[in-house]
């Protein structure tokens, strides 16, 4: 070997051993409460655990890929010490199996990563440290086997990443009351074999690894949608998105965390980004509807990618009902095109729109206010409107407006005869139409006699104004304007025939004065200069 080949021998060697320099025992990241190995067995102190990892891996002989899921979870029930989860399908056919075994662990170790499960009804799986020539734990390296109805894999990870730790120091609160103590191991590399469905062969590939324990126990009614990705540029998201009970999720790490493995040098945690929902699938039996696509934005590396469920379909049902699924993934970071794969875990489900009519005046004019409101509103479902309207008994209906983001709006009915049968109908929807539902009420407008007479010396002038103007008319009880966007900018009850307004410290523009009167509503526009 010549001086230059062995320098430059010498040198990788030295830059493998500088870039790999956390692949030892122990070994504490920086400003973390996290310390491996311990921290990679049980914690008897914490009531909830558990074990988590996907992979995407191909066939040696057949070059089919596959991505699976295997997670034990720590939470004493009925003499049983918790459950184990397996899936694996195959990407191409579509093909899922699912396999779920309660277990009791015949080894459960406190120091190390080091699993042996009893499953119930028969079958013992592991998941260990491997070891080297004198059993002592190779770091951050694993070799797990789990077994279910049709399929089973044997698999040897080796980590190539450090690990990722969530929050920085790896303790977060998540949820209105709960914590987690949270890391995740971003790049292993995989070998070894599958069984699908009959089908044995060798495989490799890559996995990721999550680690929980504390007091978050999913099982107990938490909703949240999780993912990975693991990008073609090297980096690497653990997104968590958890909803209150009214179906929001604020802008705090407690609901809302995006942490995200750049380098060996750099990770990142941050509440700041956007999850907008593409594309939802009902479940077969119609009781349950995922999200199967999103864009996730974030100002932090200018990261914009579209990630998309692989298939629909891959639901688990124990020990409850949630779907967990392979994604693919494309978009930019930093400008650069991207693409990548991952996982989605989702536990919330959403609803049809539930819609209520609140107002609809019964004076067809050009200002004739609609209002509606949605009773079940969900930060992860944002509903647009249709409003229609039928003079035929609802044999059909005529569109006012459509696709509205607002739950108000002041419709020119100037054209209806009256005297009318009217139905009225608000439908919601969501961005791709499956979630839709729609309510109707029945109004009865003046005949033209009618609305003359009543609404004889009903005036608001001069229009347009600088924000002065007089009302002044028979029976009004109450005077409100609003603004274009439904801002209540003035309210007064009313004593009298004529009424002075004053809104001129609001900017110019279109405004709605809405007049209470004894036999109703109506609204008249004027326009601020």
């Amino acid at each position: 070997m010549s001086k230059l080949s062995f320098l430059l021998l010498f040198i990788c060697m030295c830059n493998n051993i500088v870039s790999q320099e956390w692949k030892v025992y122990p070994y504490t990241p920086d400003g973390s409460f996290i310390v491996f190995p311990s921290d990679e067995g049980r914690h008897t102190a914490e009531p909830v655990e558990w074990w988590y990892t996907t992979g995407h891996i191909t066939g040696e002989n057949s070059g089919r890929t596959y991505s699976y899921m295997l997670s034990y979870f720590y939470k004493p029930v009925n003499n049983l010490d918790g459950f184990r989860i397996l899936n694996i399908s195959d990407d191409e056919t579509g093909e899922f199996l699912t396999d779920t075994k309660a277990l009791t662990y015949s080894i459960l170790s406190t120091d190390s990563l080091n699993i042996e499960a009893e499953l119930l009804f028969g079958g013992t799986e592991y998941w260990c440290n491997q070891t080297d020539a004198d059993g002592s734990a190779l770091p951050f390296s694993y070799v797990l086997s789990a077994e279910g109805d049709n399929a089973a894999i044997q698999l040897e990870y080796d980590a190539f990443k450090p690990p990722l730790i969530l929050a920085d120091s790896g303790l977060l609160k998540q949820g209105p009351a709960a914590y987690t103590y949270y890391y995740s191991q971003t790049g292993n590399d995989v070998t070894g074999t599958i069984n699908f469905d009959g089908l044995i062969e060798n495989v490799s590939g890559t996995a990721w690894i999550d680690r929980q324990y504390g007091s978050v126990n999913p099982a107990e009614g938490l909703e949240y949608e999780w993912f990975s990705l693991q990008l073609s540029n090297g980096i690497d998201i653990n997104v968590n998105n958890i909803f209150t009970e009214e179906n929001d999720v604020p802008e705090t790490l407690e609901y809302r965390l995006l942490c995200a493995y750049v380098d060996e040098q750099t990770q990142f945690t941050t509440s700041s980004f956007d999850i907008e929902r593409l594309e939802y699938h009902y479940t077969p039996d119609s009781l349950k509807c995922y999200s199967i696509k999103w864009r996730l934005t974030s100002d932090q590396h200018n990261i914009d990618l579209t990630i998309s469920a692989l298939y629909p379909g891959y639901e688990v049902s124990l020990p409850f009902r949630f779907y967990e699924g392979p994604t693919h993934i494309t978009g930019t970071v930093e400008g650069i095109p991207v693409s990548g794969k991952g996982f989605a875990e989702l536990l919330h489900s959403y609803e049809k729109p539930d819609i209520v009519i609140e107002s609809a005046t019964n004076l067809w004019e050009e200002s004739t206010e609609l209002k509606w409101m949605l009773t079940n509103p969900d930060h992860g479902n944002p509903v647009r409107y249709d409003i229609e309207y039928s003079i035929d008994n609802k044999e059909t209906f005529n569109m006012i407006a459509g696709n509205l983001d607002d739950t108000v709006y002041y419709w020119d009915s100037s054209k209806l005869s009256g005297g009318e049968e009217i139905w009225l109908k608000v439908k919601g929807f969501s961005v791709d139409t499956t979630l839709v539902d729609s309510s109707m009420v029945r109004l009865t407008s003046f005949t033209g006699i009618e609305k003359e007479e009543w609404l004889e010396g009903i005036k608001v002038f001069p229009n347009p104004n600088d924000g002065y103007f007089t009302v002044r008319g028979e029976f009004i009880r109450e005077i409100e304007i609003v603004d274009i966007k439904g801002r209540k900018v003035f309210s007064s009850h009313v004593n009298g025939r004529v009424y002075d307004v004053d809104i001129s410290k609001e900017p110019p523009g279109l405004y709605f004065v809405r007049l209470t009167l004894n036999r109703g509503l109506i609204i008249r526009k004027v326009i601020v200069e």
